[in-house]
């Protein structure tokens, strides 16, 4: 079965389409050369995935489960499976109600205008909720933290599409109208629907959400907020910019992906693809005078400028040729305490600088904190941050994540996985190779994650650890960039479409271990297509196999829950949605179809409440892509779009928003 890569005609598919390569030239193996390593060259060349391939490569708890039988076990999740398709709309599994509790434009404060689409203004957008929410996270009020029906939510805003924002726009990338409309009134308003989100909610007698407008709580981050930079990298030269010569301090966070809640109730925004934001006025270099220094090989690295946005017309910052430092104060995790709305967010960059996709922590026995990571672009790596104190809540230290060793995943044949410390001084991290301090080694994360010959994987997106079980899940969501004849047991196919997921195993619950094991949970994709390889349970039904692993999420019961980002109607016949995956037993590779975005949408999130009674998921970009859905098949813009949710009145464009998934009769989820 071919599977094509379609022409971008959006802002998330000029996205990716823009990301679709790898910018590491480090030619270390690939995680598919390792497993091909282990499988063997003979078998590799067969170029099919039979029995004994698939044996080679994927763990004996998932070969069993390839011979399950649904009648012979019910599994974990007791919910009624949905169907797997395209439409307007969403669904969730019988039994279960979705509701919105915040879209885009939402007021959060009693002083917020009403949403206007048609006369947007940045003043407007930064007292309202911002656009395409991602992360999603729920902590207890900090006045009473027993109380299982009052909490604060946080939400990234990750990016914005104007050809869905705006009337009369239309698509503005470079290289389809030279962001012909784009205006600095326009790039305000795209300026204050990033960021950030934090809001009050109250949980009434009927088992519904609200926010509380007039909490003292509420709060936007935009990409003007001002925000201390932190660890080891503060104050470093590399950060020093004509508007702040200290390096200590930085306005705005942008492109916020997934992020994490710390075991203390702060909140981490990870800034993924902060690239696309920069632009360099002669079109072509990165920067004049950069040509003979280190400094471009680092641009390049990060593929900067990437000219996604037009903010160089009109701020300087955002222009590297005027300002060449000022990216380098992108691409970090910023931790926001919600429980203090005058505290200024901190970018800790002890965790490193790339495109982080997320930040999910973990105490560890004996007590420090582990902090794990993805770095979401093709053939790049898996991190972990340990910090070097243990987390005591009688004496907290708020800046523990500013001491500790960021180490980078190497991923061996024999089915262990190595954490090298990314550390000044040792190896090949010396003054010889242009780092000067440990500062520079965390600008230059990725360059030094390349010097320790780290596996480069496909796409490591979520990486969350799971403290019940003592294990890890990667989710590896495509590389497309696989060409014929680097075929191999792990990623078979040309184009690889549609992902899989790694399990990693703490040897004794020690999330600090310098060396663990690994194995493949799953391989995603159709399983009737033969070539497409995927290796899901036989127990998994027609609706139940998804493609594009990209967030996941551990319920208090310690299940794992994966959303998808990349289905279409075009090569899948399935919008994206939540997938239940089972983990453990006979059942191990199991999956189930909870909720379905409505077209165009991904699925970003998940969270749940502690007590597992409310989970929260974030549809992000509705209305994309109209051109994949065969049954719109156009370009979908503002004025013409392919749905109109969650409002579905004329003239209303289709909005992000975040939902609340409750169980109709009360109760845990599934």
């Amino acid at each position: 079965m071919k599977f094509t890569v379609h022409n971008p005609t959006t802002r998330s598919q000029h996205a990716e389409a823009r990301e679709d390569r790898s910018d590491n030239r480090s030619g270390v193996p690939t995680i598919g050369d390792v497993i091909a390593a282990r499988m063997g060259r003979r078998d590799m060349l067969k170029g099919v995935l039979g029995f004994t391939a698939i044996s080679a490569t994927v763990g004996p708890m998932a070969l069993a489960a390839r011979g399950a039988r649904a009648q012979g076990s019910a599994g974990s999740f007791a919910f009624e499976e949905i169907t797997a398709k395209v439409t307007e709309g969403h669904e969730v599994a019988p039994g279960y109600d979705a509701d919105i509790l915040l879209r885009w434009g939402d007021p959060l404060f009693p002083d917020s205008p009403p949403f206007d689409p048609m006369n947007q203004s940045a003043a407007a957008q930064a007292r309202q909720f911002g656009y395409n929410n991602d992360f999603v996270g729920f902590v207890p009020h900090p006045d009473a933290p027993e109380d299982a029906d009052r909490g604060v939510l946080v939400v990234n805003h990750e990016y914005t599409n104007e050809e869905l924002m705006f009337p009369g726009l239309g698509r503005q990338d470079e290289d389809a109208v030279g962001f012909a409309g784009m205006t600095k009134d326009l790039i305000d308003v795209e300026m204050a629907a990033h960021g950030g989100t934090v809001v009050e909610i109250a949980r009434s007698p009927d088992g519904k959400w609200s926010a509380v407008i007039d909490s003292p709580l509420n709060r936007r981050i935009t990409a003007k907020t001002p925000i201390a930079i932190s660890g080891p990298a503060a104050g470093h030269d590399k950060l020093k910019t004509s508007d702040d010569p200290t390096g200590r301090e930085v306005l705005g966070t942008i492109n916020n992906c997934a992020g994490g809640i710390t075991p203390w109730n702060t909140w981490l925004m990870a800034e993924e693809n902060f690239n696309g934001y920069f632009w360099s006025a002669d079109d072509q270099s990165q920067g004049e005078g950069l040509e003979d220094d280190p400094a471009k090989v680092a641009f390049e690295r990060y593929g900067i400028p990437g000219r996604w946005y037009a903010w160089g017309q009109h701020y300087d910052r955002f222009d590297v040729a005027k300002e060449p430092n000022e990216p380098n104060r992108f691409g970090w995790m910023v931790e926001v305490d919600p429980a203090n709305p005058n505290a200024a967010p901190v970018k800790r960059t002890a965790l490193g600088r790339f495109k982080h996709e997320g930040a999910h922590s973990v105490l560890n026995p004996d007590g420090r904190v582990v902090v794990f990571m993805g770095d979401d672009q093709r053939f790049d790596y898996v991190y972990r941050f340990v910090s070097d104190a243990a987390w005591d809540p009688s004496s907290p230290d708020r800046d523990i994540l500013d001491k500790g060793t960021l180490s980078v995943a190497r991923f061996e044949a024999n089915g262990t996985v190595h954490w090298m410390p990314l550390t000044f001084g040792t190896g090949p991290l010396t003054p010889e190779n242009d780092f000067a301090d440990q500062g520079d080694v965390m600008v230059q994360t990725r360059r030094a994650a390349d010097f320790l010959e780290a596996t480069p994987m496909d796409r490591p997106e979520d990486v969350e650890p799971n403290p019940e079980r003592g294990t890890v899940y990667v989710m590896l969501t495509n590389n497309t960039r696989r060409k014929p004849g680097e075929e191999n047991a792990a990623n078979p196919r040309p184009e690889n479409v549609f992902g899989h997921i790694i399990e990693i195993t703490a040897p004794d619950m020690d999330f600090a271990a310098d060396t663990m094991t690994w194995e493949i949970l799953v391989k995603c994709g159709d399983p009737k297509i033969a070539e497409v390889g995927a290796t899901f349970s036989t127990a998994t039904t027609e609706d139940g196999w998804f493609g594009m692993p990209d967030n996941c999420a551990v319920d208090p019961d310690g299940r794992l829950w994966i959303s998808t980002d990349g289905n279409s109607g075009v090569d899948t016949g399935r919008s994206d949605g939540l997938w239940s995956l089972e983990t453990e037993g006979d059942m191990r590779a199991t999956s189930k179809h909870f909720f379905r975005c409505p077209a165009g949408a991904e699925l970003c999130g998940p969270y749940f409440t502690p007590d597992g009674e409310t989970l929260f998921l974030a549809i992000q970009h509705p209305g994309d892509g109209g051109e994949d859905w065969p049954e719109f098949g156009r370009v979908s813009t503002f004025d013409d779009p392919s749905t109109r949710w969650p409002d579905f009145q004329p003239g209303m464009p289709p909005r992000p928003a975040v939902m609340t998934v409750t169980k109709r009769d009360g109760g845990r989820i599934a």
